[in-house]
Formats: C-alpha cells, sequence, structure tokens
C-alpha cells in the first residue's frame, strides 16, 4: 500500500472509530469526550479521567492504541487492522477497552 493509500486508509477508520464512539455516547450510559488532533484521537473516560489514545503511524503503516490495558499495534491484513503480536483484530480489541475503561459493554464494528 502506498503512504497516501494508508493515510487515507488510516483518516477514514480514525473518523469511523470517533463517529462510533459518539453515537455510543449518545445511546448508552457511556460518558466519553474525543478530541482529534491530526492523525491522534484522544478517547478521554469522563467518569474516571482515564484515556485511550488512537494515532496512525504512517513510516510503519500501523494503528497505535494506548489504553489502560497497554499498547499495542495495529497492521493491515486482509482488509483488518490485525495485532502485531498476538492477532486481534483492532474493532474487537478497542470494544473490550472501552467497555473496561468506560464500564459499559459496548462492541465496536468498522463504519462501512
Amino acid at each position: 500500500m502506498t503512504e497516501s493509500e494508508f493515510l487515507a486508509l488510516a483518516e477514514h477508520t480514525l473518523t469511523g472509530i470517533e463517529a462510533a464512539l459518539e453515537r455510543a455516547s449518545n445511546d448508552s450510559d457511556l460518558d466519553v469526550e474525543c478530541s482529534r488532533s491530526g492523525n491522534v484521537l484522544e478517547v478521554e473516560f469522563i467518569d474516571n479521567g482515564t484515556k485511550i489514545i488512537i494515532n496512525s503511524q504512517a513510516p510503519m503503516q500501523e494503528i497505535w492504541v494506548a489504553a489502560r490495558s497497554g499498547g499495542f499495534h495495529y497492521k493491515r491484513e486482509n482488509d483488518q487492522w490485525i495485532n502485531t503480536r498476538d492477532q486481534s483484530e483492532l474493532y474487537a480489541s478497542l470494544s473490550r477497552m472501552v467497555s473496561e475503561q468506560g464500564g459499559v459493554k459496548l462492541v465496536l464494528s468498522p463504519a462501512a
């Protein structure tokens, strides 16, 4: 994948995650605030002050996630973002992380 293809895909991914979290915040008891600065999406959990930081790393063509449970790198494989260590999928992992930190069961899925 070229750098411009990666950047477009990463932007689409971050925008989709942000939109899904904002919908979840409106439709459930999840209380988060999302903010974007370039390639960085910061998700703050209002109830406990914790954060999840999601950002794209163009040189490695990866999406990086920093959460209370640790730091994770996801690379594009077969139309999915796959963890470079344990092969878990980005949206499944984010669902778990957000549920743990936010105290609300949530399932995120890729935007169409």
